[in-house]
Order: structure tokens, then sequence, then C-alpha cells
């Protein structure tokens, strides 16, 4: 069974870092898309970071420029670096894989996600 194991969370003040890994194991043949999403307080789960298997990366407004998202594909491990952070960046945060699991069919995917780990930002 594929298992998503997060890390790096905690309680920062304004302006401060945090770096959250996910480590991905178990029977994994490649892994496509690996990302970050966060659900905070009032609102839905959200996207926060992507970075595809070519190193593509996708950031909304709300962290572009504050988050950086990369991956170590020897390790299956994706990490976001979170600088200048704010109260509002506070809440659970997923981490988010989607990959093909029988070399058999290289194309077809599965999403699976981390338990989540909370970040909470002080004022």
């Amino acid at each position: 069974q594929v298992q998503l194991v997060e890390s790096g969370g905690g309680l920062v003040q304004t302006g401060g870092s945090l770096t959250l890994s996910c480590a991905a194991s178990g029977p994994i043949f490649r892994i496509n898309v690996m990302g970050w999403y966060r659900r905070t307080p009032g609102r839905l789960r959200e996207p926060v970071a992507s970075i595809t298997s070519g190193d593509i990366t996708y950031y909304p407004l709300s962290v572009e420029g504050r988050f950086t998202i990369s991956r170590d594909g020897a390790k299956n491990t994706v990490y976001l670096q979170m600088n200048s952070l704010k109260p509002e960046d506070t809440g659970v945060y997923y981490c988010n894989v989607d990959l093909a699991l029988d070399s058999r069919y290289p194309q077809k995917f599965t999403t699976w996600w981390g338990q989540g780990t909370q970040v909470t930002v002080s004022s």
C-alpha cells in the first residue's frame, strides 16, 4: 500500500519560515505530479503548490514569491519551503501525489493524500 508521510509543520511567528516534507513509499512505479494543498479556517481545501516530473511548478497568487516547492525523485519526496509566513497561511497542509503503480499501465495515475500537518502562524 502506498503511504505518504508528512513532516515539518509547527508554530511560527509572522514573517517566519517552515519547511514541509512528504515522502511517498510503497509499490510505486512512477510519480507524476506532486503537490501541496491546505485547508484554512472557513475555507475549502485549496492548492498551494505543485511540481511535475519535469520540474514545472505552479503557485497560486496567494503564495507566489513566498513558497517554493521542490522534489527529490530518488527519494520520492516533495518539499515545500514557506517563507514570510502570514497568519492567513494557518491551516492543515496536505501532500498530494499522482502516481502509477503498475509498469504495464505507466499512464494510469491515481491520486494519494497525506494525513495532513498543522501549520500555525501567530500574529
